[in-house]
Parts: C-alpha cells; sequence; structure tokens
C-alpha cells in the first residue's frame, strides 16, 4: 500500500479544531461547571472539523466514560475530499481540573490513517506504562521497572520519577514505587499530560505506570510513539459490566499491546491548553497556546 503525507491543510484544519475548541472552553475556567466546560469544547470542535479536507471519522473518544458531551464513536466528519483518517479525540481532557481552574487540562486529538488505532470497543479502562526507557513491561513488579530505568539512564534509583494516578486502584503501585527509593508524583486528573512528560527526554518523568482511562490511552500511544517513547498497556476493565461489554464485543482483556498494536501507523498529536500545562523545559503552555507531534501518512 502507498502512502503519501498527509497535506499541509489537513494538518492546519485539525490543529485550528483543537484551538477553537480551547478558547470555545476558556470563558468556563474556573466556574466549577465541568459539563459546561465539556459541552462549548465539543460543540466548537464538531463545528470545526465539518469542512476539514478529509474523510474522517472518530474512533476513540472520552465522554461515554465519564457521562459527558461528545464527539460520538463512529461519528463521520470532513468534507469527504481528502484521505480516510480515523480520530482519537478528548476536545477537555482535564474538564474538572478546567472547571477548578488549575493547571493540566487540554484539547487534544491524534490522528492516523484509517484502522491504526487498537479498536478498544467498549473500554474504559486501560493499564498502562509510558517511559522513554525501552524493553519495560507493564506487567512486571514496579520495584524491578524502577530499578531497569535507573540502571539505562545511569543514575540511582532516587533520582528516577514516577507518576501515579491517585486512585484507590493504583494505591498498591505507588506505595511499591516510593519502597523501590523512587521519587513518587501523585496525580488525580491529567495523566496524558503525564504521559507526553514522559515520553520526552526533557519531560522531567521518567514512568507513568498505573490503570486509568481506555480512550486517554490510545490518544497517549499515537503521541509517544510520535515522540519515540516506549508504552505497553493491557485493557482492565473496572466494573463486572464493563468487562460484560467487553467479552460481548469480542474484545481481549488479558493481552498486552505495545505501540505496534495501539497505533499502527504514524500519527500527529494536535493539543491545545485550556489551562497552562508543563509538557517538560521549553513546552509550558499558556491557555491557547497549541504544540504538535508526529505526521499522518494516508492513503
Amino acid at each position: 500500500m502507498t502512502h503519501r503525507p498527509a497535506a499541509p491543510a489537513l494538518a492546519a484544519a485539525l490543529a485550528e479544531a483543537t484551538r477553537l475548541a480551547a478558547v470555545a472552553a476558556l470563558p468556563f475556567v474556573g466556574s466549577g461547571d465541568w459539563e459546561a466546560v465539556d459541552a462549548a469544547a465539543v460543540a466548537a470542535m464538531r463545528a470545526a472539523l465539518a469542512d476539514a479536507p478529509a474523510d474522517g471519522r472518530v474512533v476513540v473518544g472520552e465522554g461515554e466514560k465519564d457521562e459527558a458531551p461528545m464527539l460520538h464513536l463512529g461519528e463521520r466528519f470532513g468534507n469527504g475530499r481528502g484521505p480516510a483518517i480515523d480520530l482519537a479525540v478528548d476536545p477537555v481532557d482535564g474538564t474538572s481540573l478546567a472547571a477548578a481552574g488549575l493547571p493540566g487540562s487540554m484539547a487534544i486529538m491524534a490522528v492516523a490513517p484509517r484502522g491504526a488505532f487498537l479498536d478498544i470497543g467498549p473500554a474504559h479502562y486501560m493499564r498502562k506504562l509510558v517511559s522513554r526507557v525501552p524493553g519495560l513491561r507493564v506487567g512486571a513488579p514496579v520495584g524491578e521497572t524502577v530499578a531497569a530505568i535507573a540502571a539505562a539512564r545511569g543514575v540511582p534509583v532516587s533520582e528516577v520519577r514516577v507518576a501515579v494516578q491517585d486512585r484507590p486502584r493504583n494505591a498498591a503501585l505507588a506505595r511499591a514505587a516510593e519502597d523501590a527509593g523512587a521519587a513518587v508524583e501523585g496525580f488525580v486528573h491529567g495523566d496524558v499530560e503525564r504521559c507526553l512528560r514522559a515520553a520526552r527526554a526533557d519531560g522531567g518523568l521518567d514512568l507513568v505506570v498505573g490503570i486509568g482511562g481506555a480512550p486517554e490511552g490510545i490518544l497517549t500511544a499515537a503521541a509517544v510513539r510520535a515522540l519515540g517513547g516506549w508504552m505497553q498497556a493491557r485493557l482492565e476493565p473496572q466494573s463486572a459490566r464493563e468487562a460484560e461489554r467487553l467479552a460481548e464485543a469480542g474484545i481481549p482483556v488479558d493481552r498486552v499491546v505495545g505501540l505496534d498494536e495501539l497505533c499502527a501507523a504514524p500519527a500527529a498529536v494536535f493539543l491545545t491548553a485550556v489551562t497552562p500545562c508543563d509538557l517538560g523545559p521549553g513546552s509550558r503552555l499558556a491557555p491557547g497556546d497549541s504544540w504538535r507531534a508526529g505526521s499522518v501518512d494516508a492513503t
């Protein structure tokens, strides 16, 4: 199959869609109303994507898990006069952060050729491991992982920085990382931001590990691939109903997947900060600032 780079006009349209989504959300920053943040961003992004020069479809979105306004799975976008692309999207990652006026929220999308993203079906949760160090295993004991990172970097384990989302399901992981001697950074929301930092050589984080959102995992995979990082993941349902829905859809939950399956082709990631975002030294974004990584090959 022959691939060609996506036209600059398409990249510009996708970047503009995240910018307009972020701008639409700005009036609601600090309002305490996360639904208003999300609704404004979704409406703006949908309108912006309508005329994008592509035959596009949404394949991964965050709204169902959060019962929030969303671009719907299977929703088509674009004017049809362009490459066939798939979209993984979160009009605002970190709606609660934005509603509270806290840093770390962003409008973000990842685009790839049709069929490139792993089909996660109705999955809501995923165990993820993101780092710059190759060969790490998502199911390995955290102490072993910390030691491997320290060895790869040539530093003591006390200089290994690990981010773990502050949830009861991840408490044992955080304790294990601390017991191993690593510096542990807990966070409540904004795992995409942390994963981007872990995938960058200058991001100030060595590892993000734990169970978080599955849709964010696909967004993360596209960015990690573009940045040259390492990622493994495994779907990990957090309720009987989620497990049932995955079984009904024929989606396996016990299989470890890497970047070659999470995002099987070159992808591009576009984001715009809604509140200040820290992607590492030289990439600290003020509200309305945009960032992108990667490129799209489209048939």
